[in-house]
């Protein structure tokens, strides 16, 4: 049903609210207050100076108007609540005292000034509040406001019909209400009782939804046909065995799911995660290593020149008797040309490099494997690009960001997932510090003695995403006092968001061979960059980061048998910072920084996309979270979804009718 099918919205009002995203009557149905003003009456007993109150009473005066300017006025009153009587003041109302008058009833929304026994009033109603009053209020804008997305929506409610895509089975499980009711209650609480009732309804509807779609792209993923492979395992076995170090107990799990997945007649879809330094590049080596003994080549997609680099640095010393090839942005002309030659022709068994794997003018010969590091990094696009250029071949995706189990089942949910939590033997942990803005001193002399020692250090400027000058204020004024302190003694190098990439590489590049003892950057440090002899980062403002971002950077240091130090500079929100100090499991960081901050800034970076719901939030909703996701796959599993009572809702959660 079209808009302009709705009583009451012109052409102006049907435009205003296609840039609110709605356009059509569904659209306008389904969308939900944001948030609800409850108003209810503040008990008088336990009203404290500063208090917002509810508070019903009469009128003892004749209201005193004082008008300011043309535009500005100022109303009081007295109000006898029955059990004391108040001084009540409200700006801009003035056009409300001949509706006023000694023995009016009112309530009065305010805030309460104990000290000079005055109610600020923010707004009035005539009457008492028998019941509490709940309000729903909507994302407007400044052509449209939220009163009037109510009206447009009450009218639409009439006239449109709301087909709920939960199956029936389940709705007489959980005895819901049916969704025409949910959605009329939402948009017109009488109570909480009832509002939480149909909350319920429309929030697990979305997550289902949701659900759904992920189990049934697993489902379609599990009967694609993968590479079948035929080899002799044992020769895993043996180069795991000649490996100069021994694999950790997590290690070997991830290489024998791995290994089985890619055994299997199924294409693998898998996504390794672990902390920093967890090892996870020898099991993507291994599994590549597999993948070459089937016949296959394998491309290795890194998010940045520098990692891309190290990378292959790794892995040609790894297996020195395969042709690895490195394929970057960087490389000149004649290098690009013969390095594709080399991919087109086969003789490449291993690829590694950045977005340039997925050029159109790429081509594989027979692409076996694929595996994304720092898969959070691509857009979706870009990892679904590489896997298309084979036929079918396996996909690893790594993450060195720990996800909470939560926000994995959502995020991750049509992936099958593997974590290494254990650490290899002989990393020492890195020794966390929280410093005030006081104990700078302190820090400088911990400084200085890294710096005679040969060791490196990072500097992270605060953190401020609004303003690109004043983050180049905050960096140029700490170099300027890096300098003034330590500049006679070692080079400093400068990495801000304004440096072109080949500036930010060359700055880079200076650190880790050693020209530049201590890195000053305003941008998040490269997760995975080893600089074996950086003992220490100072991150200054660092309650600005959310705890897993903090817990990244630290894993720039310690990537060594030296003792290493993090030091956490901030006057602000110190226990929550405090995490840091007492634990450098990534795991427990993400589950705190979940608990803290929620499901969108797991990453230090915006998820908005990955979960679009309109009223379920993944954190306060957990538990429905996890109950739905078994649902949806039992709905799957035992074939309900393919019976006639549910065709309608599984062709539009599929898209498609052929289904099976």
């Amino acid at each position: 049903m079209q808009l302009s099918q709705v009583k009451g919205i012109g052409l102006n009002s049907e435009k205003y609210l296609n840039e609110l995203g709605i356009y059509t009557a569904e659209d306008l149905i389904e969308y939900y207050p944001f948030k609800y003003e409850i108003l209810e009456n503040t008990d008088h007993q336990t009203i404290k100076d500063g208090d917002k109150v509810v508070i019903g009473g009469i009128c003892e005066n004749k209201p005193n108007v004082f008008h300011f300017n043309r535009k500005l006025n100022k109303m009081s009153f007295r109000l006898n609540t029955g059990d004391f009587i108040t001084n009540v003041t409200i700006f801009n109302r003035a056009f409300l005292k001949t509706k006023i008058d000694i023995g009016t009833v009112l309530t009065v929304v305010g805030k309460y000034d104990q000290k000079h026994n005055l109610i600020t009033a923010s707004n009035l109603k005539f009457g008492i509040l028998t019941e509490p009053e709940i309000t729903p209020v909507y994302h407007a804008s400044f052509k449209i406001n939220s009163s009037k997305i109510a009206k447009f929506i009450a009218s639409a409610l009439k006239t449109t019909k709301v087909k709920s895509l939960i199956p029936n089975y389940l709705s007489e499980k959980y005895h819901f209400i049916s969704k025409e009711e949910a959605v009329k209650i939402v948009h017109h609480p009488n109570s909480k009782q009832e509002l939480d009732k149909a909350l319920t309804v429309l929030k697990y509807e979305e997550i289902f939804e949701f659900m759904f779609k992920i189990e049934h792209l697993k489902n379609l993923k599990q009967k694609e046909g993968g590479i079948q492979r035929n080899l002799d395992i044992t020769k895993i076995d043996e180069f795991i065995n000649n490996l100069p170090f021994k694999l950790t107990e997590d290690q070997l799990k991830a290489t024998k799911e791995i290994s089985e997945d890619m055994m299997s007649s199924y294409r693998m879809n898998r996504l390794l995660q672990g902390d920093v330094g967890s090892g996870k590049t020898i099991v993507a080596v291994i599994s590549l290593y597999l993948n070459y003994l089937s016949g296959y080549q394998g491309a290795l997609m890194a998010p940045t020149e520098i990692l891309a680099q190290q990378h292959y640095n790794t892995i040609t010393k790894l297996l020195p008797n395969l042709n690895i090839v490195l394929l970057t942005g960087k490389l000149k002309t004649k290098e690009k040309r013969e390095a594709k030659e080399l991919i087109s022709s086969g003789k490449a068994n291993i690829i590694i490099g950045t977005h340039a794997l997925i050029s159109e003018d790429v081509t594989y010969q027979n692409l076996g494997s694929v595996i994304t590091d720092e898969q959070h990094r691509f857009g979706v696009n870009q990892r679904s690009n590489l896997r298309n250029k084979g036929k079918r071949p396996d996909i690893l995706y790594m993450s060195a960001t720990p996800i909470p189990r939560t926000y994995a089942l959502t995020l991750y949910g049509d992936m099958d997932i593997t974590s290494i939590k254990t650490m290899p033997k002989g990393r020492k942990p890195v020794k966390t510090y929280l410093k005030s803005g006081k104990q700078i001193t302190e820090v400088l002399y911990m400084i200085l003695d890294e710096i005679k020692k040969g060791h490196q250090i990072y500097i992270v400027a605060p953190l401020i995403e609004e303003s690109d000058k004043i983050d180049l204020e905050n960096v140029y004024k700490l170099e300027e006092k890096f300098t003034k302190a330590f500049g006679k003694i070692c080079k400093i190098g400068l990495m801000h968001g304004k440096l072109s990439n080949e500036e930010k590489d060359q700055v880079m590049n200076d650190f880790k061979e050693g020209k530049t003892k201590i890195l000053i950057s305003t941008t998040v440090i490269e997760v995975g960059v080893d600089v074996p002899k950086a003992t220490m980062i100072i991150i200054f403002d660092s309650y600005r980061f959310g705890l897993s971002a903090l817990h990244q950077l630290r894993g720039r240091v310690g990537r060594n048998d030296l003792d290493s130090y993090c030091i956490l500079i901030s006057d602000r929100e110190t226990k929550r910072l405090e995490v840091l100090t007492k634990t450098s499991d990534g795991f427990k960081i993400s589950e705190e920084d979940f608990k803290l901050r929620g499901g969108g800034e797991i990453f230090g970076l915006r998820q908005s996309g990955d979960m679009n719901f309109k009223l379920a939030d993944i954190k306060n909703d957990y538990n429905m979270l996890v109950k739905v996701k078994e649902d949806a796959e039992e709905f799957i599993k035992s074939k309900k979804y393919l019976e006639p009572e549910n065709r309608e809702i599984t062709e539009k959660l599929c898209g498609h009718k052929e289904l099976d």
